[in-house]
């Protein structure tokens, strides 16, 4: 990996997301030497509006400071904010070029590359969402043929990757959930009420709620899945993130509170949604890997990345039948956790002569 000026060079991935705004910062010295700096922000779209998008976006130019380029991906496009995607794609362009005046800008396409603005403008759909394609092209990096699983704040996408190539059958999100690739459950943000129209209570079955009582969060804050710094999004009912407002959540998904259910019932019911959230992530896993076996003969090995990657990711492809399984963090280290925006920072880096290989970066959280 050598740069082709003998000079330091920075790139900015940007990944615009409907619930956060992730952004990778890498430095290529004069040796070759790569240096990441990232950073994860909440930014409910829905709730902040078009000027919080656009003061979002600009927060994050302040951020890295002076970059020589710009890589940009985005999911925030199918937010109700916008009435169709076209309307959110050209929004979040608009954003970003106000952001970025007089920097190279590239948006990452469906097939993995870099475009104008201009021709994401006229090609709407092949930005739009396309986070995993920066992600997909990066795994390709890391192992050769895979299926990288993310599993984040909201939704879990399988991108399957053959030879270095992605091997996605779905090019939008219509698409990917029709064959797997795309589960719309995720770590923090799923609402429970969806995991299960009927929960086991005291010898019987109880029907659920569908008002938003409660989300994932709570259930893996209950289970010590994850920690309350870690629940990083709105709770459904406004308050806290200990365990007891947990707990509190919870119990009104069965129209109960505290005092109604104890700890022992509400854990319980905490691990039967757990169980059935693990079963939505294996079905899409046994569905993506039985076509990948049908059409090209494999089994690949996976790699898990995103908040659930441990808990949810993991255990969800063992299941699956999946014993080849690891880690991003063990090459990126935090910087998995921005991983779309990594993605796309290096493919700006690489605009910029410097063919760089994630492994052995210098990694850290800003």
């Amino acid at each position: 990996m050598k740069p082709s000026r003998l000079k330091a060079l920075k790139a900015l991935g940007v990944d615009v997301g409907g619930a956060n705004l992730k952004a990778a910062l890498i430095s290529a010295d004069a040796a070759g030497r790569l240096k990441v700096a990232f950073t994860s922000r909440y930014l409910p779209v829905w709730k902040v509006g078009r000027k919080g998008v656009e003061e979002g976006v600009k927060g994050l130019a302040s951020w890295a400071g002076a970059v020589e380029a710009v890589g940009v991906t985005m999911t925030a496009e199918l937010s109700d904010l916008y009435f169709v995607k076209r309307e959110g794609v050209n929004h979040i362009l608009d954003c970003v070029e106000e952001a970025f005046k007089g920097l190279e800008l590239g948006v990452v396409s469906v097939r993995a590359e870099l475009i104008s603005v201009e021709e994401a403008r006229s090609k709407f759909m092949e930005v739009a969402a396309a986070n995993w394609a920066a992600s997909g092209w990066l795994a390709g990096k890391l192992a050769s043929t895979c299926v990288l699983v993310d599993v984040g704040s909201t939704t879990t996408t399988l991108t399957p990757v053959m030879e270095g190539r992605l091997a996605a059958r779905g090019l939008n999100d219509l698409e990917k959930l029709a064959c797997g690739e795309l589960v719309y459950t995720g770590a923090l943000r799923t609402n429970v009420a969806v995991l299960a129209r009927a929960v086991p209570l005291r010898g019987g079955w109880v029907r659920t709620s569908s008002e938003l009582f409660a989300t994932s969060g709570d259930v893996h804050l209950i289970l010590g899945h994850i920690k309350p710094s870690e629940y990083t999004v709105d709770t459904a009912d406004g308050r806290g993130t200990t365990r007891r407002e947990a707990l509190a959540r919870l119990a009104r998904v069965v129209c109960s509170d505290v005092e109604m259910l104890s700890e022992e019932e509400l854990v319980e019911l905490a691990r039967f949604l757990y169980r059935r959230q693990l079963e939505e992530v294996a079905d899409a896993a046994r569905q993506v890997y039985s076509r990948l076996k049908a059409e090209f003969n494999v089994e690949p090995s996976a790699l898990t990345c995103g908040l659930g990657a441990h808990f949810l990711a993991e255990p969800a492809l063992r299941e699956a039948g999946v014993s080849d399984v690891r880690r991003v963090d063990a090459f990126l280290g935090g910087a998995s956790k921005v991983l779309p925006a990594l993605g796309a920072g290096l493919m700006a880096l690489r605009r910029l002569g410097v063919e760089a290989s994630p492994g052995g970066v210098e990694v850290y959280e800003a």
